[in-house]
């Protein structure tokens, strides 16, 4: 056993995502082509990045496009029995415009598809913890908050 306190630290993994709406308040999920299920665009935040960098890439690299990233909606503490600890971040792309919905090129790596859906059936779409934080994110976007969640619950 180690005399040195630093080995009971989390090495917890970051990622960082967004959510964007269309003009009918509908969120854009992406359909990875190694999940079996619909995600939001993001990704792992890499060496020197903040989250608000590393969710602009991931989009520029899924998308194709380059819009800005707003506010943080919500921080996750998300720990994952198979994969560790994560803290996941998501922000407000806002409202995407005609322009920008035509410009979105579908990175083949990584994506099959994309599509906007009601933030109400996000539990019949994706993943429940994921689901979860769709839904807070876009409460949070509506009132004007930041959510902290643990498990994708909100905890306040």
């Amino acid at each position: 056993m180690s005399d040195d306190p630093a080995d009971s630290f989390t090495r917890a993994r970051a990622a960082a995502g967004v959510l964007f709406f269309n003009d009918r308040d509908q969120v854009l999920l992406v359909d990875p082509s190694y999940k079996s299920y619909r995600d939001i665009p993001g990704g792992y935040i890499e060496h020197g990045e903040t989250p608000r960098q590393a969710a602009g890439r991931e989009v520029t690299e899924e998308l194709a496009i380059n819009p800005p990233v707003g506010r943080l909606l919500v921080a996750d503490w998300a720990p994952n029995d198979t994969e560790g600890d994560k803290v996941l971040f998501i922000f407000d792309g806002g409202t995407l415009a005609d322009d920008q919905l035509a410009a979105i090129k579908l990175d083949p790596n990584e994506l099959t598809g994309y599509g906007f859906h009601n933030v109400d059936q996000a539990h019949e779409l994706t993943i429940s913890r994921l689901a979860r934080r769709i839904v807070h994110g876009h409460a949070a976007k509506q009132d004007g908050t930041t959510r902290y969640l643990e498990h994708g619950e909100w905890s306040c």
